[in-house]
């Protein structure tokens, strides 16, 4: 489990999709959730980085567990989701900042995810709010993201939910492109 948890968070890291030390995730184990460690760096985990705590109540862990797991635990008991990666990725966050949500045009964007929902909080860092409002989205949605924060991505692996955020961030570099060449194309050009 750990392999896994590091393989993810390497690759997520490696791919820009979140700071040294930002972005969380975790996987169900029926009613225990294996966690990322508050702080933890994804790109170089370590074993004693990974926490094991329960799904309901306090235990010994629970405050060593990423400041995300009030977030983490109301998507568990409220989808089927085996899995959650949530990311900063930086074009997708800046879109959100600009959006109620974001439509993907590319082939793969639009076949794998089609749109993702910007969900609008107070506070957006493991607060209720946000707890209370992702599960319904993510019954819908495979992913979705906090405006101005980052995204939540569901799956029944790590591997899953990775893969619907390193969708979205690179879906979102294809929108800025095509923006960007939008604007600077002049009318006679053969674009």
């Amino acid at each position: 489990m750990f392999e896994e948890f590091k393989k993810i968070g390497k690759l997520a890291w490696e791919q820009g999709l979140f700071s040294s030390h930002g972005g969380n995730m975790s996987i169900r184990l029926g009613d225990k959730i294996i966690i990322t460690r508050r702080g933890a760096m994804l790109g170089d985990l370590k074993e004693e980085d990974i926490i094991e705590t329960c799904i309901e109540g306090i235990d010994a862990h629970i405050t060593l567990a990423s400041t995300e797991i009030v977030v983490h635990r109301e998507i568990y008991k409220n989808t089927s989701a085996l899995a959650i990666l949530h990311a900063h990725p930086p074009i997708a966050t800046a879109l959100s900042m600009l959006c109620n949500e974001i439509i993907l045009e590319d082939s793969e964007g639009s076949y794998i995810l089609k749109k993702v929902p910007v969900v609008a909080a107070k506070k957006t860092v493991g607060s209720k709010e946000v707890a209370k409002l992702l599960p319904d989205y993510l019954k819908e949605f495979k992913v979705v993201i906090l405006k101005g924060h980052g995204s939540f991505a569901t799956g029944m692996l790590l591997e899953e939910a990775f893969s619907y955020t390193s969708t979205l961030e690179h879906s979102c570099k294809i929108l800025l492109y095509k923006g960007s060449f939008k604007k600077g194309r002049k009318k006679t050009s053969v674009w």
